[in-house]
């Protein structure tokens, strides 16, 4: 086989490899666009014509977001207000306490960090099914279920995965830049806020997106452990647009996740390369 050959053998690899990815890709973005176009549809169309554009008599404009956003007697700001709360929390506390726990579990090379290692890299692989109804039970007794104290939950489910990348990325950095900082009279809290948590900034990043994605979708565990009667998250709220005997408005409910999506995907676009420096830092460098 001459070069031409195999210069031509090779396009059309790439050409085929193209238009596999390209197909998934519309396969991925179908579903979000159907939320878009369905938003802006009546409701009686939403069934009967789903993947339509909306004109004419379906288009609805912003009435099914005004409808989502005044619907019952619990305001929509409100739940704006807690999802918000519980995802800075929640993601505030995960990297604060994990790459401490980190930092130490790398330096620090006994059997007890180890098999606390494996035990929080195991928790990765446990379905929350499992553990859903005991939990419920255990945060109502320790009056974990406010959106205050909710965050403590989400820091023990949360805690896996951002150990695991943040011991990987600590392996990384030279011993002898906290060997000199204890030299120069820093303690161990001073040596990791001062030296080592700057240092940790890609994964750091990485891990605080994944997180704040996770928190601000998350329907289930909200849903077991808050009082829904008093607080609720934009994805309970949206699961409440119910009218009488049962029934959907499925354009007001297509238009408020359309709402609860656009902040996360646009957070996501932005940081999008960050989070494959991070995740290259904490688990190809360890």
């Amino acid at each position: 086989m001459n070069k031409g050959q195999s210069l031509s053998a090779e396009q059309r690899s790439k050409t085929v490899l193209s238009v596999v990815l390209g197909i998934i890709c519309i396969i991925y973005v179908l579903p979000v666009l159907t939320v878009v176009l369905n938003s802006f549809k009546v409701n009686t169309f939403v069934k009967t014509d789903t993947f339509a554009i909306p004109t004419g008599e379906m288009w609805a404009g912003f009435q099914n977001f005004i409808k989502g956003m005044t619907f019952g007697n619990y305001p929509f700001w409100k739940s704006v207000l807690y999802s918000t709360m519980i995802t800075i929390l929640s993601t505030g506390l995960i990297l604060l306490f994990t790459s401490m726990a980190a930092w130490y579990i790398a330096r620090v090379n006994s059997v007890v960090c180890k098999g606390i290692y494996f035990l929080c890299v195991f928790s990765m692989v446990v379905p929350f099914q499992m553990v859903m109804f005991t939990l419920s039970k255990t945060a109502d007794k320790l009056h974990l279920n406010t959106p205050w104290t909710i965050p403590i939950v989400y820091l023990g489910f949360g805690a896996g995965l951002a150990i695991f990348m943040f011991v990987g990325f600590v392996k990384s950095i030279p011993l002898e830049i906290e060997e000199a900082a204890s030299i120069d009279g820093c303690g161990p809290l001073r040596t990791f806020f001062l030296v080592v948590f700057p240092m940790l900034k890609p994964t750091m990043i990485s891990v605080g997106i994944l997180e704040i994605m996770w928190v601000w979708n998350d329907y289930l565990l909200p849903y077991l452990v808050l009082d829904i009667n008093k607080y609720r998250t934009i994805p309970i709220h949206i699961q409440y647009l119910k009218g009488s005997y049962g029934t959907v408005d499925l354009g007001a409910t297509m238009a408020l996740i359309l709402l609860s999506i656009i902040p996360v995907i646009i957070f996501y676009l932005a940081c999008q390369k960050h989070i494959i420096k991070g995740v290259a830092a904490g688990a190809v460098k360890g």
